[in-house]
């Protein structure tokens, strides 16, 4: 099986309006630059997407929400796009907050197979409402669901032609999780190399989770700074 494509445009060919997509990354750490690019001038609507964040105003996720490509977002943290602000207090886009281990442990399931996790995390909040419970030991956990996408969209440093992933650093985050967990799994590398170049000691992400690979270009690889307001005389 050929798993290489030339491009993200040829990677996602078949990625339709109203899909569900996970996509890795945390904060602008690790995300699929290309691919969110392509989606954006592919111009798809009505997404529904699965992602740690949002990205920022104008770059990551954030670039398909000036769009007003999403529906939908599924994270565990969204304070730094004031654009997804402005469209979630309008109703213009509905929102799932999750905690954060909660969003990894659903990815996890739905890569195991497994249709259903139980957690502590959310018991007594808003994030249980109309979720069942059961009660293991004396303590109530909640029924989170694996997720259920089409897509996953995952950045990687280094792959092979049949696959296999490599990770660096901070970057993995999510990414391995998603690749795990997607019915169609997509990553860009930055390096992509022969089949059997990679040392099987170090691959992060077998090539049975991944479907299509592809060398990315041009990398902003953006870093967070933290910022302060300057000092009011």
């Amino acid at each position: 099986m050929n798993k290489v494509v030339q491009n993200a445009q040829e990677a996602i060919f078949d990625i339709q309006d109203g899909m569900t997509l996970m996509l890795g990354g945390f904060g602008l750490c690790g995300i699929p630059e290309n691919l969110i690019e392509a989606l954006v001038n592919k111009g798809l609507k009505n997404l529904t997407c699965i992602s740690n964040n949002a990205g920022v105003d104008d770059f990551g996720i954030g670039l398909m929400l000036q769009g007003k490509q999403v529906k939908k977002m599924i994270s565990s943290y969204v304070g730094e796009n004031a654009e997804f602000e402005r469209q979630l207090l309008s109703g213009e886009l509905e929102v799932e907050l999750i905690p954060q281990g909660t969003l990894a442990t659903r990815c996890m399931a739905a890569g195991y197979g497994m249709p259903a996790v139980f957690t502590p995390a959310g018991v007594g909040t808003e994030v249980a409402h109309g979720k069942e419970t059961r009660v293991f030991n004396g303590k109530t956990y909640l029924m989170e669901h694996a997720f259920d996408s089409d897509f996953a969209l995952v950045k990687a440093w280094k792959g092979d032609t049949q696959g296999n992933l490599i990770f660096r650093a901070t970057a993995r985050n999510f990414n391995p999780l998603m690749a795990m967990a997607g019915k169609i799994t997509i990553v860009e590398v930055e390096e992509l190399l022969p089949a059997g170049e990679l040392d099987p000691d170090q691959i992060h992400t077998p090539g049975i989770y991944v479907h299509r690979i592809f060398q990315g270009l041009n990398y902003e690889k953006r870093i967070e700074q933290r910022t302060v307001k300057p000092r009011q005389d």
